[in-house]
């Protein structure tokens, strides 16, 4: 399952969800059985060429039919900052779905 995270900076620890239009970088995460088993930064994502299931976002005010046109799934961090606190919010299906 690939889940993408617009992000602040490339620092794995420190980097925190942004909004679409502050996005600086993009996280790609690769999660295996339960598992983060990659984690990928892009400058754009246009340069990312692995299939995306899910993309996370801040807030459900964000402009996110691209994604939805593109049949990726959309959740929501309301609460979440960190990386870290989104994969775990993911694993426990913490995360909200996105009211389309």
């Amino acid at each position: 399952m690939n889940i993408l995270i617009p992000v602040d900076s490339t620092d794995i620890e420190e980097a925190q969800i942004t909004l679409l239009d502050e996005v600086k970088k993009w996280l790609l995460i690769d999660m295996t059985e339960g598992k983060m088993v990659k984690s990928e930064f892009y400058d754009k994502r246009e340069d990312i060429q692995e299939w995306v299931d899910i993309v996370i976002v801040k807030n459900d005010k964000e402009y996110v039919w691209p994604f939805v046109e593109e049949n990726i799934a959309v959740l929501v961090a309301p609460f979440q900052n960190y990386i870290d606190d989104i994969v775990e919010a993911y694993i426990f299906k913490e995360l909200h779905d996105m009211n389309i």
